[in-house]
């Protein structure tokens, strides 16, 4: 069964744009939507079970400079 995940993404002062386009280019992202109030970015991710979650997390979404911190909730849905 295929896991879901919103991505809160908060970010430095003037990246938000930057960051959602390196978003946008990472496989399973579904949606990356610029927001206000304390997190900048809301993103949508969708993988193949909670582990594959957290390795995009990890390993693609961590890593994208401007990317202060995150919090990841997942879908019961």
């Amino acid at each position: 069964m295929a896991a879901k995940a919103y991505v809160l993404i908060e970010t430095a002062v003037g990246k938000s744009r930057e960051v959602a386009q390196s978003l946008k280019g990472i496989q399973g992202v579904q949606a990356v939507d610029a927001v206000t109030g304390r997190y900048d970015i809301i993103a949508v991710l969708e993988a193949v079970d909670l582990t594959a979650v957290g390795e995009t997390v990890t390993s693609k979404i961590h890593t994208i400079g401007g990317i202060l911190r995150t919090e990841t909730c997942l879908s019961f849905t």
